[in-house]
Formats: structure tokens, sequence, C-alpha cells
């Protein structure tokens, strides 16, 4: 019998490494298929590719008139926000949609270990994420004639992946409050509201009140966002390691914390009878 067939006939240390991958790929994968159950994915082509140019030529025009920064500041900092948008609504989407379409209590009563079964939906956003983001800055540079430095394109691509696990992480709490509100929709255009404001997108850190900018400090998009302007003036990728790796942990906490909101929260929701409830 091969190792997978073995896994599937009787449930040993063999089965629980191949399940665990299952769930977290393929699992993560369907539900990420499902989010467009109710319409072709070609709709959101507006909301993830184009929006985010107009946006960014706002910002560069308000920028302008207002002598604050230059127009890479803006660019940069609009476009890698822009990663958070599928990561904030996305995931919470994967919770909300399955408590709106009355599934939530038939994908929870399986054996299904919870890690698997939520980080698994965290990969195709952080992907959709990373897309949307680099789209706007390719493009919005190309319009505005702005240059990186070759050796600063690969270490950017990697701010924008970790800015995305980050957002996404950030995401995931905002998935475990579908369990207790009506609509995720709303606290992610919150969320991605503060975020803009605090995490020095459109407005210097050193402008921003002191309470502000301390608070930006926690939150996703504000270490990564600083180590790719400091990239694309030149800084080596050796000199930002440490803003990267900060950003990743303020990921993986946000991520930590989702887990155990969602798990309390269904214990809660088990409890009252609500995990259906809308």
């Amino acid at each position: 019998m091969t190792a997978v067939g073995l896994a599937q006939g009787r449930p040993g240390a063999t089965s629980r490494p191949v399940n665990f991958l299952r769930i977290f790929f393929i699992g993560g994968l369907m539900s990420y298929r499902a989010l467009f159950s109710w319409l072709r994915p070609s709709v959101l082509i507006p909301t993830f590719l184009i929006s985010p140019i107009f946006q960014i030529l706002l910002f560069v025009y308000l920028g302008r008139a207002a002598h604050l920064a230059s127009d890479s500041f803006f660019v940069i900092g609009d476009a890698i926000q822009f990663a958070a948008l599928p990561c904030l609504f996305a995931m919470g989407n994967t919770i909300a949609d399955e408590r709106q379409e009355r599934t939530l209590s038939l994908v929870l009563a399986t054996p299904a270990a919870r890690l698997p079964l939520f980080l698994g939906r965290s990969l195709p956003v952080i992907a959709n994420g990373f897309i949307v983001s680099v789209f706007a800055l390719v493009v919005s540079a190309l319009m505005f004639h702005i240059t990186v430095p070759l050796a600063a394109v690969m270490p950017m691509g990697l701010a924008i992946v970790v800015c995305s696990l980050s957002c996404t992480g950030l995401g995931l709490v905002n998935a475990a409050l579908g369990l207790r509100i009506r609509e995720t929709a709303v606290t992610s255009n919150v969320i991605l509201g503060l975020l803009m404001i605090f995490c020095g997108v459109n407005i210097p850190l050193g402008k921003l009140p002191q309470w502000m900018s301390a608070t930006a400090a926690y939150l996703p998009l504000t270490h990564g966002i600083a180590a790719a302007r400091r990239l694309a003036a030149g800084a080596s990728a050796s000199s930002v390691a440490g803003q990267l790796g900060a950003e990743l942990l303020i990921g993986v906490g946000y991520a930590v914390i989702g887990l155990l909101l969602l798990r309390a929260f269904e214990y809660e929701s088990r409890r009252r009878s609500t995990l259906d409830r809308t």
C-alpha cells in the first residue's frame, strides 16, 4: 500500500500530515473559489485593479498641491496599502459567508483540525493581495515615471509579500468577528480606513500626533511600507531586514489572535446556539 493509501486506510502518524496538507491547500482553494459563487471573478477587476489606480492618482495630485512629499511616497504607500483590500474582505467573508449561507455549522462539525482549516483559507488571499499591490505599483510607477533600482525589485516584492501576510493576519481577526456581527464588510472598510490614516500611507508618521504614530508601530503595513520606500530610495535589503521582520511578527501576532478568537467565539456560539444566526 502507498503512503496515501495507508493514510486513508487507518488513522495514524502518516494520515495526520497528509490530512493537514489536504485541508490546508485544497480546502483553502475551494473556500476562496466559493467567494465568487454569486458573481464572475472578472467583476472584481474594477475593485482590485482599476480602483487602486484612481486612488493613487488622487493622492499624488493632492500631495503635489500640498507640497507634502514626492510622487514615489504616495505611489508606494497607496500601492502597498491596497494589499490589505482583499486580505481584509476575503478573509472576513470566508467566515461571514459560511454563516450567512448557514453552512458554518457543517464546516465546524467536521473533525478537521482548525489550524489548517482556517490558515489554508489565507493562502489564496495572500496571493491575491500580492497581485493587487504589484499591479497598482507597476502601473502607477509607469504613469508617474518613477524608477526603482534593479537591486531593489526583489526585496520590494518580498516587502509586498510580507505586508500581504500581515494584513491577512489582521483579516483573520476580522473573520473571527464574523461570528459576532452581522456584516464583516463594515468592519473591513473601517479597518482599511484606519490603516490608511495611521500607517503612513499618505501622511508621514512624523506629521501625525505622537499617540497615532506610536499606535502605527503595532499595525500591519507601517514597517513594510517604510521598508519599501527605503528600498526604492536605494537602501540595501539587509538594512531593512529589521523592518520586514517586525512586519512579519505583527502579522503572525494578529493571526494567532484571530485563531484564538475564532476558537473562543466558536465555543460561545455553540453554547448559545447562535452559530448560524445572522
